[in-house]
Formats: C-alpha cells, structure tokens, sequence
C-alpha cells in the first residue's frame, strides 16, 4: 500500500468514525475526544486530515446529503395523474432511503431540523443541489394540480417545500409508534397527515 492509499484509507476511518459519533447522537453531544478516544483514532492523525469537529460534521452532511440526492435520482421517479400518489410517493422516498441509513438520518435531522447556528450558511450550500431537485420536482407536481382561484403556482410550491421541511417531525408527533421506524406505519401516517394536509379538515358548509 502507497502513501496515498495509506492516507485514503485514514480519511475514510476517520470520517466513518465520525458518521457513527453524530448519527447517534448529534451534533451537539459529539466531540473530538469522544470520536478519537471511542474509535482508537490519534488526535494527530485526525488533525492532519480535519480542522476540528465542524469540518467533520459539515463533511457528514455534505456526503449525507449527496447519497440521499442521489439515490432519489435513481429511483427514475416518474409522475403519474394522481397528484396526491405523486406527492406521497415524493415523500417516501426519502424515508426508504433513511430505512436502510439511520446514521444519515440524524446526521439529516442535525443538519436540517436541528441546524448549529454558526455553520447554518455553509449547511445551505451544502443542501441546495437536493434542494433544487425538490423544487424541479414540486414544479412538476404542482402544474398538476387544479389550485383555488386564490393561489399560485409559487405559492404552492413554497407550502409544499415547508410541509416537506417539518413533515417527518410532525409525523413522530401525530404517531408515536413511527419512531419504531416500521415502513408501514410511516407509509400510512404519511398518507393520513398528507389527506388533511392537502385536502383539509374541516366539512363543507351545507349549501
């Protein structure tokens, strides 16, 4: 083994060390110390290839964000004449994908949900090819959709980017058994919580 991949090798232990420390516990409980010491990592060979914790956590998030992007674009998601199914589907991909990484599903929620103030700018840049991608696609979705003669197309898109930002959390809420993360309580959850929250609650006034 060359220099090279000798020093591949310890960026990938390191950085493997350090999804484990934040997807399962976050940001604010991790530190250097406790990813070097629970990992066997030296502090100097950590401190050769990363600045400090930020420049671990922000490289979580980058790649995290990268492999969700990317494997929603290979889902070759294709819109169907039902809206409602699209948006649903939309939805769940990203819990599929969280299904089979939940380390990269805190990492998420730290990121995202729970966003450290000062390295809220760069967590930005990081998110907006994924969120571009979100917002192709609710373009989509949303020259679907017949809207009240009140609404544009802009403003739906921006509702839908808001329920799509809090969706998951007001899921946990609204039913407690989806921390078990079973897929099929989740796919139903989302279905109810997506019927009120795009078709409302409340009866029609009586003609």
């Amino acid at each position: 083994m060359n220099q090279k991949e000798r020093q591949e090798r310890s960026k990938k232990e390191i950085y493997q060390a350090a999804l484990i420390e934040f997807g399962t516990y976050g940001y604010n409980k991790v530190t250097v110390d406790s990813i070097c010491s629970t990992h066997h990592i030296s502090k100097g060979m950590m401190y050769h290839y990363y600045v400090n914790k930020d420049d671990l956590f922000l490289l979580c998030v980058k790649n995290t964000f990268s492999d969700l992007k990317n494997y929603i674009e290979q889902q070759n998601f294709v819109l169907t004449k039902d809206v409602f199914e699209n948006i649903k589907n939309y939805f769940m991909i990203r819990e599929y994908y969280f299904q089979d990484h939940p380390l990269q599903k805190r990492v998420f929620e730290s990121a995202v949900l729970r966003t450290p103030k000062h390295l809220s700018e760069q967590i930005q840049i990081l998110r907006t090819p994924l969120k571009k991608m979100n917002r192709d696609f609710l373009s989509k979705i949303t020259a679907q959709m017949k809207l009240r003669s009140n609404l544009d197309a802009e403003k739906v898109m921006r509702y839908l980017e808001g329920i799509e930002y809090h969706f998951w959390t007001v899921a946990e809420q609204y039913e407690p058994k989806i921390k078990e993360y079973d897929i099929h309580t989740m796919l139903k959850t989302a279905e109810e919580l997506l019927d009120m929250i795009l078709f409302g609650v409340l009866r029609e006034k009586d003609s």
